[in-house]
C-alpha cells in the first residue's frame, strides 16, 4: 500500500490518468533493475516513517522511481524540476493510482513552479531528491532567514512559520540526492560558503558516463527533430564542446548521417574529437 500524505496535489489534467498509467507501465517494462529494487523495498520497508520531497522531472521513468520509494514506505511529494518536460498524464496517474502527492503542470510559469517548490518544502522532508538544487537552495535560505534570496511564492510559504521554527525543522533532514551537474555546482558553492545544511549525494557523478552521454545525446537530437521535422542526414551539424554531452550529440548526429563538426577550446578534448573522427574547427570557421 502506497504511503499517503496530508499535502494536496496540484496537477493540470487529472482526466488523463488512464493514459498516464499506460505510459508508466510501458516504461516499467523496460526498467527491470528498478522492478527488482521495488520488490525488495516492498518487503524490507526501508523508508517507513520517512517524508521524502523530490524535485525531479515528472516523467514515466521518474514515476517508476516514485513507485519504488512509496513501495518502501516513503511518504512522497513530487514536484516538477522541468515544467517543459512534465507529462501531465503521468502526474495524474501518480496521484490517482499510486498515492503520490504531485505538484506539476506542463509549461507552468515561474510562479507556478516555485509554488510547487513550496509544496515540497511544506512537506517538511527527512530526505530531498533534487535535479538542479532548487529544493535544497530554497530549504537552506529559508532556514537561514535569507528570504530575499528565494522566490516570492516560497517566501509567502516561509512567512507562515517563525524563523526559529524554520531553522529547527531543517535539522530533521537526513540528507539528499542531486542529479544534475549544474545542481552539484550550486551545492558546492553553498558548501564553500559553509551553509550547506546536510550531506547530499551527487548522483550525476555516478551516471554521467552513460546518462549524460547516451541519454542527452539521443534526447537532444530527438528534440531538434520533433521541433523542426528536419532530416539530419546530409546536414552539417556543429557541436559546441566535446564534453560528455557533446560526445553523445556528435556520435548520434553522425549515426543519423550528419556531417559533424566539433568546436572545442580545450586542446586535449579537441584532440580527442579529432581522434574520434570528427572535423574540429574554430567556431567562426564552423
Amino acid at each position: 500500500m502506497a504511503a499517503t500524505t496530508s499535502a494536496k496535489s496540484d496537477i493540470a489534467r487529472p482526466e488523463l490518468a488512464d493514459q498516464g498509467r499506460t505510459r508508466v507501465l510501458w516504461a516499467d517494462a523496460d526498467m527491470p533493475v528498478l522492478r527488482q529494487v521495488r520488490a525488495r523495498f516492498e518487503a524490507d520497508q526501508p523508508f517507513r516513517g520517512l517524508r521524502v520531497s523530490a524535485c525531479l522531472p515528472v516523467t514515466a521513468e521518474t514515476a517508476n522511481l516514485a513507485r519504488a520509494l512509496t513501495a518502501g514506505g516513503a511518504d512522497l511529494v513530487l514536484v516538477a524540476s522541468d515544467p517543459l518536460g512534465t507529462q501531465d498524464d503521468v502526474a495524474a496517474c501518480l496521484v490517482r493510482d499510486f498515492g503520490v502527492t504531485v505538484g506539476a503542470a506542463r509549461g507552468e510559469d515561474g510562479n507556478g513552479y516555485h509554488r510547487h517548490v513550496a509544496l515540497a518544502l511544506a512537506h517538511e522532508p527527512h530526505v530531498t531528491m533534487d535535479d538542479g538544487a532548487d529544493l535544497v537552495a530554497a530549504l537552506t535560505f529559508v532556514a537561514l532567514d535569507r528570504l530575499d534570496d528565494v522566490h516570492p511564492a516560497v517566501r509567502e510559504w516561509a512567512n507562515q512559520t517563525p524563523a526559529a521554527d524554520r531553522a529547527a525543522k531543517i535539522k530533521d533532514v537526513i540528507g539528499g540526492t542531486e542529479g544534475r551537474a549544474t545542481g552539484v555546482a550550486r551545492l558546492r558553492a553553498l558548501e564553500t560558503d559553509g551553509v550547506l545544511p546536510f550531506p547530499v549525494v551527487a548522483v550525476d557523478a555516478a551516471t554521467r558516463r552513460f546518462d549524460t552521454r547516451h541519454g542527452t545525446g539521443q534526447s537532444t537530437l530527438d528534440g531538434v527533430i520533433r521541433a523542426t521535422n528536419m532530416l539530419i542526414a546530409g546536414k552539417r551539424v556543429v557541436v559546441s564542446g566535446y564534453g560528455a554531452c557533446g560526445r553523445g550529440v556528435a556520435a548520434r548526429a553522425r549515426g543519423l548521417g550528419g556531417q559533424v563538426v566539433v568546436t572545442e577550446v580545450n586542446p586535449v578534448a579537441a584532440l580527442e574529437a579529432a581522434l574520434d573522427g570528427f572535423a574540429v574547427l574554430p567556431m567562426a570557421e564552423a
